[in-house]
This record gives C-alpha cells, sequence and structure tokens, in this order.
C-alpha cells in the first residue's frame, strides 16, 4: 500500500532586537539565569506590556519577503495554558487577526522548484525555559526568554516527506537571515521548527490526523523525526489501528519520536484579545517606507545571477547566504563574462571545502577582497590551470598577505598557451613513446591519457590541458 507523508511546519523566530516584544528588558544571549526579566516579563501586578516597534517592522519585512498580505490592523490575543515558565499564566500572540497573511517561498528540489504556501505570520512573545541539569533532581526556571520577540511562520501543509520539508527549512532559515530579521542561530534557539506530520494513501484528498514535533532545532533532527514519525504512524495505520492527535517530542540518542502530550486545539487555549493592548494599525506610508529601505531578495539576486551565465543550481547556493552572495558580488564586479563562471566554481567549490575544513563561515575569508575575482580572471583567460589555481596559488594567498598577480610571477606559474611550444613538447613525447603511440592507434584509449601526462610532466605542469590534448590528439590522427 502507498504512503504519502505530508506536513506543514511551524517556524519560530527570534526577531532581531535589541529589547523585548513588550518590555525594555535586553535580548542579549547567554546572561546569568533571571538577570534579564523585567518586571513585565515576570508579570508582576500592575505591570503593562508597551509594543516595541522594531519587532513590527521586522515583521512587515518578512511579509513584503515573502509577497503576503500585512493587514493594516491586527490584534494581539491571550493564549491561555499553564506551564512553571509561563508567568502570567498566558501567552501574548495573535490569532484571528494576525499581522500577516498568505505568502510563499519557493523551495529548490532535485526535480525542480515547487513553491510553499504561507497560512500566516504572527508576532507573539517566547516563554522562559526550564532547567534540569545540575540541579540535584530540581527544576530551575530561567526568565530571561520570557518575553522575546518571535514571528511564527506558519506554513500550509504543502510539504510531501522529509526531503521537502528540509529544504523548506533551509530556505526560510536562509531567507530570514538574508533580510536581517533573525540571525538564524538554532543553537541558541533563534530559529526553532515544529513539524506537523499526518499520512495518507496515495490519491486521498483528505489529510490524515497530525502529530505535532516540538522544538528541532536541526536540520537533520528535522529530517530523522519526520521519517521516524511516518513510519510510526503507517505501522500503526496498517495494523488496524488509529492515530491520535498528540504533541510529541523527538529522541536524537534513540532516534524517535516519543508522545508529550494530548495535542490541544485552539479552542482549548481560550484565545481572546489582550484588553492590555491596542489593536495594532499599519499605514501604507509605514510599509512602503519599509519596502525602500529593503535590499534585492535572494530570488531576485538568483535570477540576476542566472542572467549572468551561472547556471541555476549554483545561483541557488551562492544566494543561500546574504554573506556569500555579498562575496561573490565583490569579486564579480568589473569582471569579464568568461571569469563569472569560474568565479563561481571557485567559491562553490575549492573555497568553500577549505571554509568547511577550518569550520569558517565565508565573512572570514582573509583573502584580500578581490583576489579570488582576480584568481577566476587568470583562470577563465588562461594565464594559470585550473590546478594550478586551487593547489598553489589559492593556498598561498589564503593568508590574506599575497595578491594573485605577484603569486604568479613569483613561483613560475603562468600556464603556456604559445601553440608552437606545446608542439615542440609533444613532438618530444610523441617521438620517445613509440609503443605508446602504436597503442593508441591501435585502439587503446589508456595510451592518450598517458601521452597527456608525459606532456604535462615535460612542461612543469605548465603546459594549456586543453591546447596539449588538442593538440596531441591531432598529431596522433595526422600519423
Amino acid at each position: 500500500m502507498a504512503w504519502e507523508i505530508v506536513v506543514g511546519i511551524e517556524t519560530h523566530t527570534q526577531l532581531l532586537t535589541k529589547s523585548k516584544i513588550f518590555s525594555g528588558a535586553s535580548t542579549a544571549f547567554g546572561a546569568a539565569p533571571n538577570t534579564q526579566a523585567s518586571v513585565v516579563d515576570l508579570a508582576l501586578p500592575g505591570a503593562l506590556p508597551v509594543l516595541n516597534k522594531a519587532a513590527v517592522e521586522l515583521a512587515i519585512r518578512f511579509g513584503l519577503a515573502v509577497r503576503g498580505t500585512i493587514n493594516k490592523r491586527s490584534v494581539f490575543a491571550r493564549k491561555n495554558y499553564f506551564y512553571p515558565d509561563l508567568p502570567k499564566g498566558y501567552q501574548i500572540s495573535q490569532y484571528e487577526l494576525p499581522i500577516i497573511t498568505g505568502g510563499e517561498v519557493r523551495i529548490d528540489l532535485p526535480g525542480g522548484g515547487k513553491t510553499i504556501r504561507l497560512t500566516r505570520a504572527h508576532l507573539e512573545e517566547d516563554a522562559g525555559k526550564s532547567l534540569h541539569e545540575d540541579l540535584n533532581g530540581m527544576t530551575g526556571i530561567d526568565l530571561n526568554r520570557a518575553g522575546t520577540p518571535l514571528l511564527e511562520i506558519v506554513s500550509e501543509p504543502d510539504l510531501r516527506g522529509a526531503t521537502e520539508a528540509v529544504a523548506y527549512a533551509r530556505t526560510l532559515h536562509a531567507l530570514v537571515r538574508w533580510i536581517e530579521i533573525c540571525d538564524g542561530n538554532m543553537q541558541e534557539g533563534s530559529f526553532r521548527c515544529d513539524a506537523n506530520v499526518s499520512v495518507r494513501k496515495a490519491g486521498d484528498e483528505k489529510l490524515g490526523t497530525r502529530c505535532e514535533i516540538k522544538n528541532l532545532n536541526s536540520f537533520r533532527f528535522m529530517e530523522q523525526a519526520i521519517e521516524f514519525e511516518a513510519k510510526r504512524q503507517i505501522g500503526i495505520l496498517e495494523d488496524g489501528g488509529s492515530i491520535e492527535q498528540q504533541t510529541r517530542l523527538f529522541d536524537p540518542d534513540r532516534n524517535e519520536t516519543r508522545s508529550m502530550r494530548t495535542k490541544e486545539d485552539a479552542q482549548d487555549y481560550r484565545y481572546f484579545p489582550d484588553p492590555d493592548l491596542l489593536p495594532l494599525l499599519i499605514s501604507e506610508a509605514d510599509i512602503e517606507r519599509i519596502r525602500s529601505e529593503m535590499s534585492e531578495s535572494p530570488e531576485a539576486k538568483r535570477q540576476s545571477y542566472e542572467q549572468m551565465g551561472v547556471p541555476s543550481y549554483q545561483a541557488a547556493l551562492l544566494t543561500s547566504s546574504r554573506e556569500m552572495a555579498d562575496r561573490f558580488d565583490k569579486e564579480v564586479r568589473n569582471r569579464p563574462q568568461a571569469a563569472v563562471l569560474a568565479l563561481a566554481n571557485l567559491m562553490l567549490g575549492p573555497v568553500s571545502a577549505r571554509l568547511n575544513e577550518e569550520k569558517l563561515d565565508i565573512v572570514y575569508v582573509n583573502v584580500v577582497l578581490g583576489e579570488l575575482g582576480t584568481l577566476a580572471e587568470r583562470i577563465s583567460d588562461h594565464t594559470v590551470s585550473s590546478a594550478s589555481a586551487v593547489t598553489s596559488i589559492l593556498p598561498i594567498i589564503w593568508n590574506g598577505k599575497e595578491l594573485v598577480d605577484d603569486v604568479i610571477e613569483k613561483h613560475g606559474l603562468r600556464q603556456i598557451s604559445d601553440t608552437g611550444a606545446i608542439e615542440k613538447i609533444v613532438d618530444e613525447v610523441l617521438a620517445a613513446n613509440a609503443k605508446q603511440v602504436a597503442d593508441y592507434r591501435a585502439g587503446k584509449d589508456k595510451a592518450f591519457n598517458s601521452l597527456v601526462g608525459q606532456v604535462m610532466r615535460r612542461s612543469q605542469g605548465k603546459a594549456n590541458p586543453a591546447q596539449v590534448n588538442e593538440i596531441l590528439r591531432r598529431k596522433l590522427q595526422a600519423g
């Protein structure tokens, strides 16, 4: 029996504000427990919330980026539930009238692109944190996070399986960092996803009963959790059972999800408008001002790279982070067309590989600004070979003290592209290797590679490989 896995994602994105959404307390990470909780965050009697304008503007920025509807009037509501890290006994959120409705996020998949619809994005405050370690069997409460501004982004159940869900989460993660509304730090809780997973028989229109997997803070855990949960549900249904709607947690050590509580519905939270907060009113002028301040979107940037001749897959990788795209833009500026693709290959290949080895981000590359572009240009105009660029030049300029052209001259790395000089070396190799010449002419293709290797050795690796291949093949066929 064929089953279809249906996934919807709820993403809690911590907004990049210096203070909390309803108080002036700091949002800085890493402070000692309970040192960044104001009277508002602690819900002391008589303390009233005051909305943070910066949080609203960052939410509007997101709405513009995903082409959603920014509602001119939205309302804050009280979401009532009891939990030790929620001092008020309710969370201030938005329900019936959120700040953003609709919108879409386009994801790249092996078989092509897919557009994922968004249901809504609403502003809310975060809760505190329960601490269970190093407390002699007791639980501690840290309220530093209480009141931290969040934008909860809810997708439609348009995702089919773990691969699509991870692609969506990665794309959304890149987007919120690109438009600078969130730092995206998953280890610090700045970007957390809940996955709503259900299964149904292939071809069915009706959605199955969903289970929500809470607080997935890595893309790898998200993939593992969804795959396990889907198998769990399919096993129950194939055994004749039924799925209970519930909230589950993922245990990465055991690679399994386990029940946390029965899943609540909206009515269980007894939402009602918060009497301490006026409706949020946004003017068209505010929206247009924020629109004018935003930079080019990742999608528009990717399209511009494709127009420059960069393949779509590489263009998507170059725009996967704002920092990568910024560096590419600075390096490619005023370069000839032939250098553009060489630069994309260089940055996504050997440069990215070295960054991964050293566990560094592109912003920490020490190479003198502009020199990656120069190296790409020297590759594209055949001044140096690709192999020489990667193995000899890049390691030297990596320290940020050397320039490409100086390295080429200092170490004698200029490629031999003079046809006459290459022909002379080829003639010498052919004359000294009569057996391999005969083998090639007898149909043994491996002999050709051996002859190419000998030409390159005689030239000390400086001969233009393309010219070597062309000249060698021509001479062998002519003979």
